[in-house]
This record gives structure tokens, sequence and C-alpha cells, in this order.
């Protein structure tokens, strides 16, 4: 009781300790969750202005997609041919000018173009730019972000004279046309996103402020898991505790339950003492008395098979008075079909197809009981019928002297431990059985040998 009241009073320490830490763990997994909060709705945000920049940049994509293949249509050595052109077409220059401003080079002072209402091409440059390596390259990778209101403005003249479309550069300049699509290209791209730039932007600050909340959320989760150890280790002090606790009333209401068992079995044995000092008497007395039930009973084995009930009673009387002669205790009232067996075997005997006749009975004990092989005169077939049934389950082989295969049933069983019957032995038996019959087995190593006629066969106990 002491120790189950000190378990009690640690159990409910430990209780308090597995609360405190409970309430921090939870309060530490409310700001955690409040962070978490925070940042879903930044990444909310984020997934919002990316949806509305993509449907805007959407709508530039067609014009994209068509410069980019124009632009795959052009060879170098259609740059070349245009480069060696003496006098190349007004349009090719103009859209060679557009080019220029794209890419935010540097032109020829400006100067009126006496064909055209327009400044005078760069064409000086422009063939400084188609002369420098990776040309079309630099097209396909071309920085669409860094286009700027003002480059679109100078380029806007250009894209609005007459004959500035896709079907007269093919007629005066062939594939190279394919940089005439990519100039308005890049002019619409730059109209779309400049409505995409500040979304673009804003993104930029809301990344950086989902950054700073992931790690503010790190560092929270880190702060919830060490709280969760912690809550985890004083969760096991109290479980161990309660555990413990648990084992010392169980302890505790089984001690209880045995002292009652052992009052109650004492109180209930009081009244056997007498019964159980007068056994022990009588157990005292049978050990006197087990020498001479013991020469009753081998004697009854030994010598009393070859005759009837009535003969076998008398061998018995008389045996008791030579023993009473020689002074040798034993049980006057001996039965000696108890002695040498039980109830169980006899009922299984019965079933088996012995009769339930005292005499049956007792041919039943020496022929089971004898040490020697029993020879059994039976003119009605019952104990062959008995011994039939008892042995099935061993693989009982029968036979008989005259068998063509007598020698080799008797091997058989000797060497695989089988038991054997052999019937209708006459007066005559065969000289083969003489040594199995007498038990002249040979010891060789572990085994026994036994001569069948000429031949040395095993003997296996069975």
């Amino acid at each position: 009781e002491k120790e189950l009241a000190v378990a009690s009073k640690k159990a409910e320490g430990v209780l308090i300790e597995v609360t405190a830490s409970a309430q921090a763990a939870e309060k530490v997994k409310a700001q955690v969750q409040k962070v978490k909060d925070k940042a879903q709705a930044i990444v909310d945000d984020i997934q919002s202005e990316k949806a509305v920049a993509e449907e805007k940049l959407e709508k530039a994509k067609p014009a994209l997609e068509e410069a980019e293949s124009a632009l795959q249509t052009i060879k170098p050595a259609d740059i070349s041919t245009v480069r060696k052109l003496a006098k190349p077409p007004h349009l090719i220059m103009r859209i060679m000018d557009s080019v220029l401003l794209l890419f935010q080079r540097h032109l020829d002072q400006v100067v009126g173009d006496p064909e055209r209402p327009c400044p005078k091409p760069s064409w000086s440059e422009s063939l400084k730019m188609m002369s420098g390596g990776g040309f079309l390259n630099g097209l396909l990778l071309f920085p669409k972000d860094t286009i700027n209101e003002e480059t679109v403005e100078l380029i806007a003249p250009y894209l609005e004279m007459e004959d500035y479309t896709k079907e007269n550069a093919k007629k005066v300049c062939g594939n190279v046309a394919g940089l005439l699509a990519w100039t308005r290209a890049m002019s619409l791209f730059y109209s779309v996103n400049r409505e995409v730039l500040p979304l673009k932007a804003n993104l930029a600050i809301q990344e950086a402020r989902l950054n700073a909340a992931n790690l503010e959320l790190d560092k929270a989760q880190a702060q919830l898991e060490e709280k969760e150890v912690e809550l985890k280790g004083v969760q096991d002090m109290y479980d161990r505790a309660v555990r413990e606790k648990q084992e010392l009333l169980d302890d505790a209401e089984t001690c209880r339950r045995k002292m009652e068992a052992a009052t109650a079995l004492i109180d209930g044995l009081g009244g056997e003492k007498t019964r159980w000092t007068e056994q022990s008497k009588e157990f005292q007395s049978q050990i006197g008395r087990l020498v001479g039930d013991a020469v009753l009973c081998t004697g009854f084995l030994s010598y009393t098979g070859p005759f009837n009930q009535e003969f076998r009673l008398v061998l018995v009387n008389k045996w008791k008075v030579e023993l009473k002669q020689r002074r040798i205790p034993f049980s006057e009232n001996i039965n000696l079909v108890d002695m040498t067996t039980d109830s169980a075997t006899i009922g299984e005997w019965n079933l088996q197809g012995l009769p339930n006749d005292e005499l049956s009975i007792q041919n039943g004990i020496i022929v089971t009981k004898a040490t020697r092989y029993p020879l059994l005169i039976d003119p009605q077939g019952q104990g062959k019928a008995w011994i039939k049934a008892k042995e099935a389950s061993r693989e009982l082989q029968v036979t008989s002297l005259n068998h063509k295969y007598f020698r080799t049933h008797l091997e058989d069983c000797l060497s695989l431990g089988r038991p054997l019957l052999i019937e209708d032995v006459a007066e005559e038996l065969d000289p083969a059985l003489d040594n199995v019959l007498e038990k002249n087995f040979i010891k060789s190593g572990s085994t026994y040998k036994v001569k069948v006629g000429d031949k040395e066969v095993d003997v296996m106990k069975g």
C-alpha cells in the first residue's frame, strides 16, 4: 500500500508536468498555424497575380510565335546576301533601323531621307550589326523585358508606314522579311508587357515576403518540434508512472485473491487432516508389503499363463503360504489385475474385442506384460481377433509356418520393429524361431542382431 501511494503521488506530479508541456506546445502550435496562414495568403496572392500576368502575356504569344517561326526561316546565307547588296531596297534599310533601335544601338545623325518621309537609314550601322557573330541567335534570345516606351515611340513611325508590311518585305527581300514580323511582334509585346511589368515587380516583392514568412515558419516549426519532443518525453514518463501504478494495483489484487484462495483452501482442508494421516500410514504399510506383492505379481505373469482361472487362484494361495512361512509381508486382499493394469487400458482392450471376464483380462495382462513371447490356445479366435485389432495401427504382419514367405515376414518384422502373429502353430516349430523365442540377441555396437537360420538379422525395438 505504501508503494502504491508513492506511485500515485509520482504519477500526479508527472501529470502536472505533462499538462504544462501540452499547454506550451499548443501555444507554439497556434503560432505556427498563424505563420502558416500568413504564408498561405501570400502564396494565394502570388498565384492570383501570376495567373493575371500569364493571361495578359498569352495575348502576345501568337505574334511572338509567328515572329520566332519567321526568324527560323532566315539563314546566315540570306543575311550575307543582304550585306553584299550595293544598293539595298529602302524597306530593308528601314527594317534594319527598327532592329537597331530595339537593340538600342548607335544610329547615324538624323537627316531627312530624300526618297521617303522618314530619317535617312543608318545602313552602315546595320552592316556592322549583321557582320557581328551570332546576329540571328541574338534575335532569338533577345531580352524582351528591356524594351522601353522610348524605343517603341522611335520605331512607331516605321511600323506605321504603308509599305511596312510582311507581303512587301517578302517581295523585296525574301526570307529576310522575317525581321519585319519580329519588329512588329516586339512592339506588340511591349504594349502587353508594360501592364505585366508592375505585376512582375509585385511578384518579386511578394516572393521576398514569402521567403521571409517561410524562414519564420521554419523557425516556428523547429520550436514546435522541440516542444513536441519535450512533451513526448514527459508523456512517456507519465505513461511509465501510470504503468507502474497499474502493475502495483494488479499485484495487490493478485495477492489479495491468492490470500483469499489460500484461506479458503486452509479452511476447506482442515477436515482432511485425519484422512491424510490415515492414508499416509496406509502408504507406509503398502511400502512394507511391496516385496511380497511384487513376488506374487511376477509369479502370476511368469507361471500362471497355461492354466485356467481356478488353478491360477490355487497357485496364488500356495505362494501366499510360502510368503507367510518366510515372513515376507504381502497384501492379503491383493488384486493382481488392479496392480498390473488400469481400468482405462481394460476399457480400450474391450473396445478392441477382448471379452470382459476375469480370465480374459488376466490373459490380456500376461500377453502384454510378460517378457516372453506368448502362445495363445484360442479355439474361438477371440484372442486372435483382439490382437489383430490392437496391433493394426503398428502394421501387424500375419503369417504361418508353412507360408512361402514366412522367413521374409520374420526378418522384416525383426528389422523394422513390427509385431508378428504366427497362425495355426502345431507341436513342431521352425528351428529358425529358436534364437528369436529364446531372445539370444547379439549386441553389435548400439544395435542388436539375432541369427535366423544361417543369417544374421538386425533387431529393432518395436
